[in-house]
Formats: C-alpha cells, sequence, structure tokens
C-alpha cells in the first residue's frame, strides 16, 4: 500500500493529528499495521523496539475504522497490565481524539465511577482496563457486560510478554473469551510487545480462544547506537573498619557521579534495595550541597507519589533520578532520558532490553546503561563455585546474548494453571449464582487455558472444594458459593490472581506514603519513598502506621514471590565465558579483573582430598562427562550441567531416583550446580550421569517431596495429588538432560 497510501486512508482527524505534531513520515510499523487492520480479518503481533511507535500503529487504523464505521457498543478495548500505563496512554489517546467525538474511558478500581456509569449508559469509543477489572466487571456487573461490548471490535493488549508465562496472562485469557461467549462475536486482537525473541509462541498466546490466525509484521528497524558498560567493587562487609567503609562508599559515590545531573533510572531488583540506593544518593546530595532530584518508584510507594515521579521524568529538561524495581521497566512514556543505571543484574534479558529501551529514545541518541556491582570479599573461604558472584556472570552472558545474538527468552506456556482453574470456577459461579456440575464443566474445561485439565482432575477440585466449604450443593443440586467460599470471593484480593502479602498503609499527617509488611512499633524506624520516617502510632486494627519524618538512613526489607527462572541458553552463555580468555568491552578495568580472577579460580579448582588434578571449568572441564563432576570432598561431589532451573530440577530428581541424596546449590536463583553426598565415589555419579545424558528419564516416576509446588495464590485451595501433577509438569523439563555438558 506504502507510505502515502495508508497516510490518506487514516482519518481526517488522525491526518491532522499527525500534521499538527510535524511528523515527516510514519514508520515502518505503523504503515504494515495499517495494512493488516485494513486489509485483513486476522489478529496482529506488533513487537518492536521501545519509542518505536506500536501503540500509534495499533491505535490510527483501529480509531479511523471505528470513525468510518462507529460501533454500537465499546468499540475497542484496551487492556494493560498497569494502571499507570493506562493513565499514559490516556493522556495520548485523549489529545489525539479531542476532534474526533470518539471518547476514552478509564475503567480500573482509581478510575472515576462518575465516567463509569456515563459509559454504561450510553457505551462507546474505546475502554481502558486491567485484567482484574475485566474480571470484576464479568463477576459483578456481568448484566452490563453485553450492553458495553456488544459491538466490540478490537481487543488491544499492552506489554504482551509481561502476560505470557503467568496467571495473570492466563486470567487474561480466560475473562476475554468469557466475554466472547457473552456477546457472541470473536474481536480481533492485537498485541503490543518491545521484547520477544520467539514471536511464534506470543502469537499462540495472543490468539487463544480466537479463530483468526496472527500476523507479525517483519519491519527493517534502524540500527540503534547503545553503550554499555559494567563495573566491580569488591567491598567488605563482614569486616566493619575504616578500609570496608570506604570501599562501600565508592560504590555509593559511583552510583551517585553516574546519576548526578542526569535525567535517569536507577534500576534495582529488590524495593529494599531501591530505598537503600536512593537514600545514600540524597545523602551524597546533600554532602555535595547539589539541589535533591531523587524520586522513587515501586509497587508500595502510594499512587499519588508514583503519579509525581513520573509527571516529573515527562516533564521539562530538568535532572531527575528515580529509583525503581520493574514498575518502570514496561512502556510508560517518560520522556527524554538519558543513562540506565543497574544495580546487580537484570532477572531476564528480556528485563535488561525493557531497561536499556527506557533510555536513547530521541533520534540520534545514544541508550546508555551503566551497571554495578558489589561483592563481599570477607566471606570466609569457601568451595570454588561459593566465592563467585554468578549474578555478575549471568550478566555478561546477557550483553552477549543480546549484543550479539539478538536473543530474548522464549516465553514458557504453563499446561496446568490449577490455581487459577479455582479462581475462574469461583468467578463463574459467583457470577451465575449457582450452575449443573456439568454445566459448570462444559464452561470451565472449554476455556482453551485449561485444555490440559483432564475431566477426573476437575471433579477432583471440585470434591475437594465441596468438602472444605467453598462450594455447596443447590436445592436444585447445583453447585454455589459456600460459606467458606463467600469470604474468598467477596474479598477485593480475589480479582487479582497474584499474591500480594498482608501490608500497613503508612501515612505522614494526611498524606499517605505508601504500604509496609512490618507492622513497626511505636519508635521504630525504617525507609521508604527515599526517606526515613519514625513510627508514633501503630493501628493495627485497621492497619496503619503513622509517622514522622527524620533524618539519615533507615532500611525496610519486602518479602519478594514467585519463581525466578534461567533459561539453558543463558546457563550456556556463561560457560561459554568462563572457557574464553576474550577481554569484553563493555567491561571496565575493575570488572575485567573480576573475570579473569573467576576464570582462574575455576581452572585452579582440584578434586578435594584427591591427587588428581581436575582441568579447569574455563578451559573445557565440562566438555567430556566424567568432568562434570568435581569433587568437594571425599563424600561430597559438585555436578555442573550448566541447564537451565527446569533442566536442573529434573537433573536432581533424576539423580535422586538413582539413590543419590542430592540438592540445588542456588545462587540468589541460578542454578548453579547440584550438590551430591555419596560414599559410591565419583565414578558412580559419572555414571548415572553418563545413563541420564544417554536415556533420558521419566519424570512422572520421580519422588517429588510433600511441600514442592509453583508459587500460586490459591494453591490452599487445591488438593495435594493436582499441585504435585502441576509441579511435574510445568516446572521439570526432562527433555533438556540430553544437553548436559
Amino acid at each position: 500500500m506504502g507510505q502515502n497510501n495508508v497516510f490518506y486512508r487514516l482519518a481526517p482527524f488522525i491526518q491532522d493529528y499527525i500534521y499538527r505534531n510535524k511528523w515527516e513520515e510514519l514508520r515502518g510499523i505503523q504503515v504494515a499495521a495499517a495494512e493488516i487492520i485494513f486489509d485483513t480479518d486476522d489478529n496482529l503481533l506488533l513487537t518492536s523496539g521501545t519509542a518505536s511507535g506500536k501503540t500509534e500503529a495499533a491505535f490510527l487504523p483501529v480509531l479511523t475504522q471505528l470513525w468510518e464505521n462507529p460501533s454500537c457498543s465499546v468499540g475497542a478495548l484496551y487492556v494493560s497490565p498497569l494502571k499507570a500505563l493506562i493513565n499514559d496512554q490516556f493522556e495520548r489517546l485523549e489529545e489525539l481524539l479531542e476532534e474526533a467525538d470518539i471518547p476514552v474511558t478509564k475503567w480500573h478500581g482509581d478510575a472515576s465511577p462518575t465516567a463509569k456509569k456515563k459509559l454504561v449508559k450510553n457505551p462507546r469509543g474505546v475502554m481502558q482496563t486491567t485484567p482484574e477489572s475485566l474480571e470484576s466487571l464479568l463477576i459483578r456487573n456481568s448484566s452490563n457486560a453485553y450492553r458495553l461490548f456488544s459491538d466490540l471490535r478490537f481487543i488491544i493488549i499492552d506489554e504482551v510478554h509481561y502476560f505470557m508465562d503467568n496467571d495473570r496472562g492466563l486470567q487474561l485469557l480466560s475473562v476475554l473469551e468469557r466475554l466472547q461467549r457473552i456477546i457472541g462475536i470473536v474481536p480481533r486482537r492485537i498485541g503490543l510487545s518491545a521484547t520477544l525473541g520467539d514471536t511464534e509462541n506470543a502469537e499462540k498466546w495472543l490468539c487463544t480462544g480466537t479463530p483468526f490466525p496472527c500476523i507479525t509484521p517483519k519491519v527493517e528497524e534502524k540500527g540503534r547506537k547503545i553503550r554499555l558498560s559494567v563495573r566491580f567493587f569488591p567491598v567488605s562487609e563482614k569486616l566493619p573498619h575504616s578500609d570496608s567503609r570506604q570501599l562501600l562508599e565508592n560504590y555509593y559515590n559511583y552510583l551517585y557521579e553516574s546519576t548526578r545531573g542526569k535525567r535517569c533510572i536507577l534500576f534495582s531488583n529488590s524495593k529494599g534495595e531501591v530505598e537503600e540506593n536512593i537514600a545514600h544518593m540524597k545523602r551524597l546530595s546533600e554532602k555535595n550541597h547539589s539541589s535533591d532530584c531523587y524520586l522513587v518508584h515501586h509497587a508500595n510507594i502510594s499512587p499519588a507519589l508514583r503519579e509525581f515521579a513520573e509527571q516529573r521524568m515527562k516533564s521539562g529538561e530538568l535532572p531527575v533520578c528515580t529509583g525503581a524495581t520493574v514498575t518502570l521497566e514496561l512502556g510508560i512514556d517518560l520522556g527524554h532520558l538519558e543513562r540506565i543505571v543497574q544495580t546487580g543484574c537484570p532477572l531476564t534479558v528480556s528485563g535488561l532490553v525493557q531497561r536499556l529501551g527506557r533510555t536513547g529514545r530521541r533520534s540520534g541518541s545514544v541508550g546508555e546503561m551503566r551497571f554495578a556491582f558489589r561483592w563481599d570479599m570477607s566471606l570466609p573461604p569457601s568451595e570454588f563455585y561459593k566465592d563467585i558472584n554468578w549474578d555478575f556472570m549471568m550478566c555478561t552472558a546477557m550483553i552477549l546474548l543480546y549484543t550479539r545474538e539478538r536473543w530474548v527468552e522464549p516465553m514458557y506456556l504453563p499446561k496446568l494453571p490449577y490455581s487459577l482453574l479455582f479462581h475462574q470456577t469461583m468467578s463463574i459461579i459467583a457470577a451465575s449464582g449457582a450452575v449443573q456440575p456439568k454445566d459448570l464443566a462444559r464452561q470451565v474445561l472449554s476455556l482453551s487455558v485449561f485444555k490440559n485439565v483432564s475431566k477426573d482432575d476437575y471433579l477432583l477440585l471440585l470434591r475437594h472444594l465441596l468438602e472444605n466449604g467453598q462450594l455447596e450443593r443447590s436445592e436444585e443440586n447445583g453447585l454455589m458459593i459456600g460459606e467458606k467460599g463467600e469470604a474468598t470471593v467477596n474479598s477485593y484480593e480475589f480479582l487479582a490472581v497474584f499474591s500480594v502479602p498482608m501490608e500497613y498503609t503508612v501515612r505522614c499527617g494526611s498524606e499517605v506514603v505508601g504500604t509496609v509488611q512490618n507492622p513497626f512499633p511505636p519508635k521504630s524506624q525504617f525507609a521508604l519513598a527515599g526517606n526515613a520516617w519514625e513510627v508514633t502510632e501503630l493501628d493495627k486494627k485497621h492497619l496503619e502506621i503513622y509517622v514522622k519524618k527524620i533524618e539519615g538512613i533507615s532500611a525496610n526489607m519486602w518479602t519478594d514471590v514467585g519463581n525466578e527462572y534461567v533459561h539453558t541458553k543463558v546457563m550456556k552463555k556463561i560457560l561459554e565465558v568462563l572457557r574464553s580468555d576474550e577481554d569484553y568491552a563493555f567491561l571496565d578495568d575493575s570488572a575485567k579483573k573480576r573475570l579473569t580472577d573467576i576464570r582462574t579460580l575455576c581452572r585452579n579448582a582440584a578434586g578435594g582430598g584427591t591427587e588428581e588434578p581436575l582441568d579447569a571449568i574455563a578451559s573445557g572441564a565440562f566438555s567430556e562427562g566424567e568432568r562434570i563432576v568435581l569433587p568437594i570432598s571425599g563424600t561430597v561431589f559438585a555436578v555442573f550441567p550448566f541447564l537451565g532451573t527446569r533442566g536442573t530440577m529434573a537433573l536432581l530428581y533424576a539423580l535422586r531416583e538413582r539413590g543419590f541424596q542430592a540438592e540445588v546449590w542456588l545462587q540468589r536463583y541460578i542454578p548453579v550446580c547440584i550438590e551430591v553426598h555419596t560414599d559410591l565415589g565419583k565414578a558412580a555419579v559419572v555414571d548415572a550421569l553418563n545413563d541420564i545424558r544417554q536415556n533420558g528419564a521419566d519424570k512422572y516416576s520421580f519422588r517429588i517431596p510433600e511441600n514442592c509446588e509453583i508459587t500460586g495464590k490459591f494453591n490452599d485451595y487445591i488438593p495435594r495429588e493436582l499441585l504435585t501433577k502441576q509441579y511435574v509438569e510445568d516446572y521439570l523439563d526432562t527433555d533438556e538432560l540430553k544437553l548436559i555438558e
């Protein structure tokens, strides 16, 4: 169709918008998306770099079609993982639609009730929502669902990669399929994502529950210049003397110098570390008599303070640095950022790419990301692999995977989401009042996300829920919510399928600062929102803590929930880095020295108490089957398969099945090795590994401990038999055993 043809097919108000904003041309992805939306009936997946115009690529042709052929209900449903992203898109769409008479309505917990009532009375235009708010609509306002969506044409799902491999994404697919049944039509779906290594799974996910194929246009993107650097800081935190304090101060000085006078984000992997870093940045800012431009943005900060941080980053050119976790990783438009600083290693390659994509968005600018690692060198000597900071090694591997191979983790699609099965069962019954068991099974098991759940397993779940009072029989022998189930379903926490620990609201005067998990007593001190606070009053009944601001630095910890999986390709790249002698340009001298030390440490690794020296891991120690086993003591051996999380766990159970006592040794969540305890000697372990590599293993025969399960919010309502089955199916990958080094 071409650039000009697409432009002239867009609605006049969109053409005016393009002129008004002085766009020189439509981007390639915008042209491709318009051609697909205008000329096919297929679903559409748009995947390209951050700030490449994906949102406009979806909305420009969609809004054109709604303008040319107005819908009799809400015409386009936009689903986002974050309210902040909805607010950001709301502002962008309002400007675009100011002359088109196509309303945009936010529909989530913080949105205007008046606007919602207005939309129910006269449903039209675009609705922006979250999976939880859509779930609530189907449960508590099901009578309005048909009225709102009877002529729904498009469903736009933002940040597809964020949804794909978790219960929240499966919940969204279930809710969309239930909505389709209510309205009797199947709207087209458009997925947006900045980071997808393999589009096949994403296309499959996006099309779940629809009859349409999916098109992912391949668009040539202009090469983007990036600047990466990794710095390593040895510290001595266990030895509190002046030298150790100076070593730690060097680390914080580097963070300060990297962020001072910049518009940037300081990313960390935990909320506690975010608070700690920003507290030290504020201290150094005061010490150096420079302006305090440091803010905090994470899930426990109040919405008002988060929005303040977002607006501060969007507006103007003044320096601002926001400490953040994943909450600023997604596609909120934060204006021009000059630099990203990351402490530690991002959890995934996808996360690294998302964070890097926050910077260098202006034409011709360079995307810059600095990584800072600190490692306590004062820890007592132990096994060589415990003296290696694998976090640093994984970051090096991730940078290589992205910069040299453009590889990003493929998303895993869970097969047996039993926690969600409970949730959707209760949701459907709550919306209906009472359902006959056969009808319930038909409604639930026909949802595409439950295609691998057998009728026998579902019957087992229903019987369990009846026995435990979550469900009960109606007079007509149907199933209805039981007395205990009423408490579950009526809780505001029910709508979300991800776990949120019980938290206390923190108030300073009339202002809500955020939330904490600990009921801090009066006089105690903690950190939140980049400041230190002292508790003046604790109200346990209403879960509130009243505080006053104080000087100094305090600490606060949050409990992280959920699983993190390392992909086998990441572990193999770590091994490649260990075996190589290459100096990587993105490592500064301190990081190069640390990498050299780690390689030397591996090369000098010898069997504990034996005379036979072992070749280095780094020089190919794992190239032969017998050499992946390193003696640690007379009866303890470390097995280094360099497999991902699912493969390593499968190997663990395969070894246990052969009579070995074994445990996975993790650093943070990285599966470094398996420690095997045996009196049979190294040869027996090597023989077992060779047999496993050659003949594989049957994971369904593994003896799984009683406490093993995949994290799920509603696991307490699931029979143990089903939780074990889910663990085996979705957490263990025996196919990877052939990849043992």
